[in-house]
């Protein structure tokens, strides 16, 4: 599956992003979803994931309560909905598909089989 990831740019602190990560090739709903990020001089971390249906979501700590992942199997797309944005957020964000997850260990990078290029979300204080 290819994953086109969209919608980063410049915000100031506390405002708000979509991102969006558009999936071809294969049947979007096998996939569970996963947003990661990486800021500069720092390695890949989770923030975000999604079950194939949608009824299952699971943030990582810094982002719970401030962003919300959804997806729309019809549309081939996962969002992830960024509030109350800090200028700690300011990363490269990947989406990312696994495609035979372990729900148990969604966070690791390594459960995830294709990833998106990236886009760029910087937040400025």
């Amino acid at each position: 599956v290819q994953l086109q990831a969209s919608g980063g740019g410049l915000v100031q602190a506390g405002g708000s992003l979509r991102l969006s990560c558009a999936a071809s090739g294969r049947t979007f709903s096998n996939y569970a979803m996963g947003w990661f990020r990486q800021a500069p001089g720092k390695e890949r971390e989770f923030a975000a994931a999604i079950s194939r249906s949608g009824g299952s979501t699971y943030y990582d700590d810094s982002v719970k309560g401030r962003f919300t992942i959804s997806r729309d199997n019809a549309k081939n797309t996962v969002y992830l909905r960024m509030n109350s944005l800090k200028p700690e957020d300011t990363a490269v964000y990947y989406c990312a598909a696994a495609d035979r997850a372990n729900w148990n260990e969604i966070v690791r990078s390594g459960e995830y089989d294709y990833w998106g290029q990236g886009t760029q979300v910087t937040v400025s204080s």
